[in-house]
């Protein structure tokens, strides 16, 4: 039996007001086979074709988000020093894992994975979608030092490489960041 299966009825158990499934979305083959095996009542599921498999989406039943989603609705671009600028100039501690002229990496202070580092570059592009042509030596850059960077911690196995972008890709911190988590098998779909 799936993982999908042997956890659906634990979660459809819950309090309705801990979380609930707002959506479910399957390959088009797989929505009666699903819906007629667990009962699912439609008028509290969306059920649509997908081109990946199983997707589930939660959400809080109350409307509520996770913690990174509202504080990527709350974060906005803005003339003032972002904490990632404060890590470059020094005036707040980071555990600095490289850095040289262009770019930071750095331990990030809330893991999603047993290995979780961040690489920014040192002058502040808000986010990648404000980057321009002249910044294409740099992004490459980030790019190179998250590869060595997660060689130096022994990522043999592979890595997750994540740039967020904008508010709905939960952007919390408006300074351009690349994620790298490691350590452990990654999930997918991601988000």
């Amino acid at each position: 039996m799936s993982l999908f299966l042997r956890t659906l009825p634990r979660l459809l158990t819950r309090s309705r007001s801990r979380s609930i499934f707002n959506s479910v979305q399957f390959h088009s083959h797989q929505v009666s086979r699903y819906a007629n095996l667990l009962g699912i009542m439609t008028n509290l599921w969306t059920l649509r074709p997908a081109s990946a498999a199983l997707h589930l989406s939660l959400t809080n039943y109350e409307g509520g988000v996770s913690d990174e989603v509202s504080k990527a609705q709350k974060a906005a671009i803005s003339g003032e020093q972002t904490i990632f600028s404060k890590i470059v100039d020094k005036s707040i501690p980071a555990d600095i894992l490289y850095e040289d002229d262009k770019c930071l990496a750095f331990s990030d202070v809330s893991p999603q994975a047993p290995v979780h580092f961040l690489v920014i570059p040192k002058i502040p592009i808000p986010m990648l979608s404000l980057a321009t042509n002249s910044d294409q030596m740099l992004l490459g850059h980030l790019l190179l030092v998250a590869k060595d960077t997660a060689e130096k911690l022994g990522l043999k196995k592979g890595y997750r490489v994540v740039i967020n972008n904008g508010q709905d890709g939960s952007q919390s911190v408006y300074h351009l960041h690349v994620h790298v988590l490691g350590g452990r098998q990654m999930g997918w779909p991601p988000g």
